[in-house]
């Protein structure tokens, strides 16, 4: 049963209105707009509580959402926990950039996140001895890959660091994870894979390498847009395999 209001209230349900199954989450909650009005048909506004944008439309026939989750772990838990608590979600995808910090990771490419390692002590907390490892959901993440190929978009498949710090004190931290294999840094990931794992629930990333950490390379906002639809290419239809009929 879905809730009309979310216990912390941050997620309010507008009349008549609901949240499909499987919901696709950027950071930005004005990227969920766009993504809303751009790729699906009859997108629906389904919350604005601190503007925190969601939609509800459908694609090739079935029903997906898109909801903002903010910037690092604590905002994108909480949102995640309500919606797979409260709100019936089974499946989430984070899409969002990333800084690409391993040599094989240029800009513009997607990466798909197999797991994540991070300095964050929100995993801390999981009532197990040691660590819970930050990993997708296979299935998903096959899905990704297969949708990719089919599309003929290249993806790499890869592990990333997810980091409390935006501006971390110690300036080697990215040649460190560099070096232990990690593809790109960024602020999320393991936040979506810890609480899938804590629901039972599943949860793939996707990712667009927007810059290089080493060299301060960027793309520019045309750049930017061109990679973006190529990763929202391939989280549609991963999200359709996800989805029921609308």
């Amino acid at each position: 049963l879905m809730a009309k209001e979310s216990i912390s209230a941050s997620i309010s349900l507008k009349d008549g209105t609901d949240i499909a199954n499987i919901v696709i989450m950027p950071g930005d909650p004005l990227r969920a707009k766009y993504v809303a009005e751009t790729y699906l048909e009859n997108p629906v506004l389904f919350n604005d509580v601190r503007n925190m944008l969601g939609y509800t439309g459908t694609y090739k026939g079935r029903k997906i959402s898109v909801m903002g989750h903010g910037m690092g772990i604590p905002s994108a838990a909480l949102y995640l926990t309500e919606l797979f608590d409260q709100f019936g979600v089974d499946s989430v995808i984070r899409i969002g950039s990333a800084g690409g910090i391993s040599d094989d990771m240029k800009l513009g490419d997607v990466l798909v996140a197999i797991g994540a390692s991070s300095n964050s002590g929100y995993g801390d907390q999981i009532d197990l001895p040691g660590h819970l490892a930050a990993v997708a959901d296979y299935g998903m993440l096959e899905n990704a890959v297969n949708a990719a190929r089919e599309m003929e978009i290249p993806v790499t498949v890869g592990k990333v660091y997810t980091s409390d710090y935006f501006y971390h004190p110690d300036p080697h931290v990215n040649e460190k994870a560099r070096d232990l294999g990690h593809m790109a840094v960024e602020m999320e990931v393991a936040g979506f894979y810890w609480t899938a794992a804590l629901k039972q629930k599943k949860a793939v990333a996707l990712l667009t390498v927007s810059d290089n950490v080493f060299t301060g390379e960027a793309m520019s906002a045309q750049e930017r847009q061109e990679s973006f639809d190529n990763m929202m290419k391939v989280a549609l239809e991963t999200a359709w395999k996800e989805a029921k009929e609308a």
